[in-house]
């Protein structure tokens, strides 16, 4: 009886450590040489397949026989309550030792709050020195401490419903190759579809700036942005652009379009479903994982999309970018925080584990290597829009206000507020 009330009693503490993080005795090793085990707690939002536990599973077994001494157990997290959940962690002093996000959270929320563990021992290593500089800059605080590891990226874009730009014979204002365009080319586009859509008797738009709240920001901020080469930050990531002459411009552009509609009652999903149902010509929220969901879900999608970047004027786009990677929370023990450090490397420094780790993903390596999906043609046809990757500026203080500025903003455009005095408020750091 006594060694069944044991048993029952380790197992006990096994669990309660395991949710917080902790030591726990691994009964085989202890048996054979009273070897301990870390406990170790992922959390992770749904980055690709890192959200599937079958497919995390997978990757920790790898982990795991390289390092018995180090056992991680995870728990998956979505957007919707996720951040209260971390929030509520901290509070109770029981927060997770990894965590598997980007900056706009690692660096600028809760590296600015001083929860997370400096990471620049991890980034004097070659395989550090290999990842692009604009990744690196996005995992530094401004503190100098680097609060992110990244393990893949990827550059969010639009897309066009190429049947109907062939029908409209639109398809000589892209450059198929490059999937690029230029403003001017833009513009000639809006207006033979729209011409096209008119003639039809249909009363959808070519296009949608979806404006409800702050779903799918990356791309109307970047649309804006591309059209006249503004900026959404200053390069120090200190200050918002916003109202600038560059993006008046293009504001004021995407109003007077003909085609182009302003829809604040539109969530970016909803802009989604209605490019799907070609209720709209382009859809301004658009990446590789957004095809593979709506050729999956939507049984209205019986059209070639055709991804595109940004038009621009000035040459090369600069799309929104998305950085993963893992950040650890401070808990003060060094034992936990250096066996995440572990964890990391082990993700990190190799090329075969970090290539599964990064297909995971379903996004792109941060770092250069030959392509990952040589035989994945939809992969590899994303991948073009990786070298436009611009600025991440989603570390500048004050982010969440801006994100919600910014599609009261375009709100406001859309219900008559002359676009010079609706960017003259646009809020900044203090």
């Amino acid at each position: 009886m006594k060694k069944i009330y044991t048993l029952i009693s380790v197992l006990l503490s096994s669990v309660f450590l395991s949710s917080c993080g902790g030591k726990t005795p691994n009964i085989e090793l202890e048996h054979n040489s009273g070897g301990e085990v870390t406990e170790l707690i992922l959390w992770t939002f749904p980055v690709g397949n890192w959200g599937n536990p079958t497919a995390v599973a997978s990757l920790l077994t790898d982990f795991h026989k390289a390092h018995p001494e180090i056992h991680v157990s995870v728990e998956y997290l979505n957007y919707d309550n996720g951040d209260e959940k971390i929030n509520q962690a901290v509070s109770d002093g029981c927060m997770p030792n990894l965590v598997l996000e980007g900056p706009e959270r690692l660096v600028a929320n809760w590296g600015e709050k001083g929860w997370m563990a400096d990471l620049s021992d991890l980034w004097k290593t070659d395989t550090a020195g290999e990842i692009y500089d604009n990744i690196r800059g996005a995992c530094q605080h401004r503190n100098g401490e680097y609060y992110v590891f990244p393990i893949c990226m990827s550059a969010h874009c639009m897309a066009i419903n190429y049947d109907m730009f062939r029908e409209a014979d639109a398809l000589q204002y892209i450059d198929e190759e490059t999937h690029t365009w230029t403003t001017d080319d833009f513009v000639k586009a809006v207006q033979a579809l729209n011409a096209y859509q008119t003639a039809r008797g249909q009363n959808g738009n070519v296009g949608i700036l979806y404006c409800k709240n702050q779903s799918g920001d990356q791309g109307t901020r970047a649309l804006v942005n591309n059209l006249y080469g503004g900026t959404f930050t200053d390069a120090t990531h200190t200050s918002y652009t916003v109202d600038s002459e560059k993006n008046r411009k293009a504001l004021q552009l995407l109003y007077n379009l003909e085609g182009i509609a302003f829809e604040p009652s539109l969530s970016s999903a909803e802009a989604i479903d209605r490019f799907c149902k070609k209720e709209s010509a382009m859809c301004f929220c658009w990446n590789v994982s957004m095809e593979v969901q709506q050729t999956i879900n939507s049984p209205d999608l019986d059209f070639e999309v055709f991804p595109m970047a940004f038009p621009t004027d000035e040459g090369t786009p600069k799309l929104q970018g998305g950085i993963w990677g893992f950040g650890i929370f401070d808990n003060g023990d060094e034992e936990q925080i250096t066996a995440a450090k572990t964890f990391i490397r082990h993700m990190t420094e190799n090329d075969v584990p970090y290539t599964r780790a990064v297909r995971a993903a379903s996004y792109w390596p941060v770092r250069d290597m030959d392509n990952i999906y040589e035989n994945d043609m939809l992969m590899t046809e994303y991948s073009i829009f990786t070298p436009y990757m611009g600025d991440y500026y989603q570390i500048t203080p004050e982010w969440a206000k801006a994100r919600t500025a910014w599609w009261q903003l375009l709100a406001k455009i859309g219900e008559g507020t002359d676009v010079s005095e609706a960017v003259k408020d646009f809020p900044s750091p203090e």
